[in-house]
């Protein structure tokens, strides 16, 4: 198969960083080419190379598209030609229409006046193509994030795309938009479209990639040829790491002690629709030691629940008790919540977790000011010693505590968060998706922390939506539906079977 694109000593430096160091990228027509690496390995850099966002001259090397060489200035150069990017953060407008969406900056006009059926028309055939049956009037506020991504390709194919470049595409979805992303791939290489994906899904990428270029501090390692069926989960990981990971999860000897949390008969209602219940008479419990999980699919109301357990951050009328240690606790307010001992680490970093424009130094602190305060006034050498104890404890690859969260890789990222809670010291933390959208290196590093904090005397409470994680990490787990807790078994007694079994049994029981 001939290529269609060749990306030759790619070399790409920010002051005091080489991000990309002589990298050769090969994509052969109608391929599904998965782009893998740590976080900060240099794939998103790459995809930038790619599509004009770092524009020619800010980078050495040469791109070869269809067998022409290409000196792309911005997006528009490579949009052009049919190469088109989706980021993690999709690029839509919440309260534009989908056929608005696909059109910006592309529209169907006529001597400057847009053609609003021709747009609805061609619209509704695009959506046809994804697979989504919604109104082309539809506001985009009102699809779910799988829908999303798909309005995202719809906009990609009606810039007549050759060569669709996927970041994370399938970070945010649940079980089944994921299998319908990745089928509508296999459909797109059917009809001659190339692919390039970058994942930390390795069961996903192992299911469509035709190969697979690895990444590892900035060069490329690896080009694995999937066809033939013998790469494996390991071989990925090995050559990601620079060495086997034989074991996902650390290895620990759970020492549980008496019950530390204890919620009895929690209601939350829609913020906008009080007659709504997101989370229907919920109790459960957490001990000393533990590792509690829970699962459910996206919409289960999980988070909604963690949410509204920390200081009430979710819903209009919140009702229920909470004991700590056996005793009733107020966690009305963010405030009392911490000072009660309960943290909650949001699935969102970069929108609730983080102030990205600040430093490591600034971040960690945050949720204890008295912790580094005399008075009212912050003591800076105990802000800056707290900050640097606690990038040295996490493993916080950075510069220095003075480096911009903004700039830190998603693991990384993601350190820091917990950094700012584990400062708090409390005696439980939930965590909501902690692994979301980070490689297979950092992860291990978290679920470190993790076993970690249970080892400490902690109740840790862990939301996800990968499954085996869930397994891997939990000695309990609590299966939640439609804003009920439906199931409850130890983790020795589980399986994915079980738990979709508990749901598929609850789903649409009044």
């Amino acid at each position: 198969m001939r290529p269609i694109l060749e990306m030759r000593g790619i070399t790409k430096t920010f002051p005091g960083v080489k991000a990309l160091d002589d990298v050769n990228l090969k994509v052969a027509e109608g391929e599904i080419h998965a782009l893998c690496g740590e976080n900060g390995a240099g794939k998103s850099t790459l995809m930038k190379v790619l599509s004009g966002i770092y524009p020619y001259g800010s980078y050495e090397g040469e791109i070869a598209f269809r067998g022409e060489e290409c000196r792309f200035t911005g997006i528009r150069d490579s949009e052009r030609l049919g190469i088109i990017i989706i980021h993690q953060e999709l690029a839509l407008i919440p309260l534009l229409s989908i056929a608005e969406n696909i059109f910006l900056g592309n529209e169907q006009a006529s001597k400057g006046v847009i053609d609003w059926r021709a747009t609805f028309e061609r619209t509704g055939e695009l959506l046809k193509r994804v697979g989504l049956k919604e109104s082309p009037q539809e506001l985009v506020t009102n699809l779910g994030l799988g829908k999303q991504q798909l309005v995202e390709i719809a906009k990609a194919l009606s810039k007549e795309v050759k060569l669709l470049i996927l970041d994370e595409p399938t970070s945010s979805l649940n079980e089944n938009d994921s299998q319908a992303l990745l089928d509508l791939l296999l459909e797109f290489k059917q009809r001659g479209i190339a692919s390039i994906m970058i994942s930390h899904k390795l069961n996903e990428i192992s299911r469509v990639a035709d190969s697979i270029t690895v990444l590892r501090d900035g060069s490329a390692v690896s080009t694995l040829d999937c066809r033939n069926g013998t790469v494996s989960e390991g071989d990925i990981i090995r050559d990601m790491v620079g060495r086997s990971l034989d074991d996902r999860y650390p290895p620990r000897e759970p020492k549980i002690g008496e019950t530390m949390l204890e919620v009895r008969n929690w209601t939350s209602t829609h913020p906008l629709h009080a007659g709504r219940k997101v989370v229907d008479d919920v109790s459960f419990t957490a001990r000393a030691g533990e590792v509690v999980g829970i699962a459910g699919l996206m919409g289960a109301g999980r988070t909604e629940l963690a949410m509204s357990l920390f200081g009430r951050s979710y819903g209009t009328y919140v009702s229920g008790e909470i004991l700590l240690r056996g005793k009733p606790v107020d966690t009305s307010t963010v405030g009392r919540a911490i000072e009660a001992g309960i943290c909650y680490v949001t699935e969102d970093r970069k929108g609730y977790g983080l102030i990205l424009d600040e430093t490591i130094r600034r971040n960690v602190p945050l949720a204890n000011l008295s912790g580094i305060s005399n008075g009212l006034v912050v003591d800076e050498r105990k802000e800056a010693r707290i900050a640097s104890e606690y990038r040295d404890r996490l493993r916080i690859k950075s510069s220095s505590i003075a480096q911009e969260t903004v700039n830190l890789s998603g693991g990384n990222q993601q350190k820091v968060v917990l950094a700012k809670w584990l400062f708090a010291d409390p005696e439980v933390l939930i965590l909501d998706e902690p692994t979301r959208g980070i490689d297979v290196g950092a992860k291990y590093e978290i679920y470190s922390i993790i076993a970690e904090l249970a080892a400490q005397g902690k109740a840790v409470i862990v939301i996800s939506s990968e499954m085996p994680e869930l397994l891997g990490i939990s000695d309990r787990i609590y299966v939640m539906n439609e804003g009920r807790f439906v199931g409850e078994m130890p983790t020795a007694e589980v399986s994915q079977e079980k738990i979709m079994s508990a749901i598929i049994r609850s789903s649409g029981r009044g």
